[in-house]
């Protein structure tokens, strides 16, 4: 994530003070009244998804994998979404408690929820400890910039900010390198965790000793914990250690190395000079009616036109197992994967092995949103909504332009 759409300095900062500074609200889809699929509202403080779904599922004496929902939310927030859960009575609901966590049920679906099923998010968010100068200066130019588009790269969160290794597991995977993907998982170390954390990782990196990585690492860590587990049981099965993790996590590997894909591919246009509202021959059009296109030589000029007056944006494909040509920013793509050695196979592969899809996708390179701004004091406030897969972090990250460390 290498540019910015504004030019200041930035206001500085820190994200998340407390939970109850970043507020999500889910913009969901309608709600039915029959169906297997009882819907209910998540309202959650300090979770993450992925353990909040499977405290619930245990709580409910079933398998996470009767759980659905439509997107990942922020663990560090105070979130509220709806989840579907295959033949569960309202009466169930009632009797789970779990702190920090309410549920609402609001109807029920002939079908589960999946990603990608909501209409967008409502975001309020609280910056604090600003250490710009001329905040009250810079606020208007950069919601000038927001409104017009600003480089819709994913947010940080994404990769992981204290462990930025999401991505790499993901490729590991691609790989089928599920023995570096474990050990990488639980043995490497990065400097902003605790220290004795530090240490346990880095001694089972150089040892492979799981029953010594067991009795060291903290409670906390369930997922680490759950594959050196089986490891003990089951020594040189990094593939299934692998698989003990939640699908949904393991698709969220892949993902974020999609994601690197496309984020790596947007500065890579930017390192060409080329705008974001700029068409060049090879570029892929997405217009608001769902059709796309692509610019050539000959309708260059009519694309500009039409991304001026907001009929249509320019798109990036992140590859995956379907053959498509990628345009021009996609020839970046085209030699990164082939670099890693990676074609349409590895993820027909690997969506056998996480069962999921990763067929590809086309995405916007510009984030476009309307924000309401305001400043009292040391803190400012932002209230904006954008469309399912955009990251509201993207959008502070442009007025703070801070470390990424102080937007967790």
């Amino acid at each position: 994530m290498h540019y910015y759409a504004s030019d200041t300095p930035g206001i500085g900062g820190k994200l998340r003070t407390s939970a109850e500074d970043f507020l999500v609200e889910e913009i969901p889809a309608a709600v039915g009244d029959s169906g297997p699929y009882l819907i209910c509202k998540l309202t959650k403080k300090d979770w993450e998804l992925q353990h909040a779904v499977k405290e619930l599922a245990k709580r409910l004496g079933i398998s996470h994998r009767r759980i659905g929902w439509g997107g990942t939310k922020d663990r560090h927030a105070v979130t509220s979404q709806l989840i579907s859960l295959y033949e569960i009575t309202p009466e169930q609901i009632s009797d789970v408690w779990l702190k920090d966590i309410r549920l609402e049920v609001l109807g029920h679906s002939q079908f589960p929820l999946s990603l990608g099923s909501l209409k967008g998010n409502r975001f309020d968010i609280i910056i604090r400890e600003l250490s710009g100068e001329d905040i009250e200066g810079q606020i208007p130019l950069v919601n000038e910039c927001v409104s017009a588009g600003l480089p819709n790269y994913y947010g940080v969160q994404r990769f992981g900010v204290i462990r930025p290794l999401t991505h790499r597991i993901g490729e590991m995977i691609l790989k089928e390198d599920y023995e570096r993907a474990v050990t990488t998982y639980i043995g490497q170390s990065f400097p902003e965790e605790p220290e004795e954390n530090r240490k346990t990782r880095t001694r089972y990196y150089e040892t492979r000793d799981a029953l010594e990585a067991l009795h060291r690492l903290p409670v906390s860590m369930s997922y680490e914990r759950s594959m050196l587990h089986h490891l003990i049981n089951r020594p040189d099965d990094y593939q299934g250690a692998l698989k003990i993790l939640p699908p949904k996590l393991l698709s969220m590997f892949v993902s974020a190395f999609q994601s690197w894909l496309f984020n790596t591919a947007l500065s890579m246009r930017f390192d060409q000079g080329i705008a974001i509202d700029e068409p060049v021959p090879g570029d892929l059009l997405i217009f608001e009616n769902g059709r796309e296109d692509r610019v050539t030589s000959q309708n260059q000029g009519i694309a500009a036109q039409h991304i001026k007056r907001g009929r249509c944006i320019i798109a990036i494909f992140m590859p995956g197992s379907l053959t498509v040509t990628s345009g021009h920013s996609g020839s970046a793509i085209e030699h990164l994967l082939e670099e890693q050695g990676i074609g349409p196979g590895n993820f027909e592969k690997a969506q056998k092995f996480v069962h999921s899809r990763f067929n590809g996708a086309l995405r916007p390179i510009s984030l476009m949103t309307p924000v309401e701004a305001s400043q009292e004091g040391d803190r400012v406030q932002l209230k904006f909504t954008l469309p399912p897969g955009h990251y509201a972090t993207t959008v502070c990250r442009e007025y703070m332009k801070a470390d990424p460390l102080k937007m967790i």
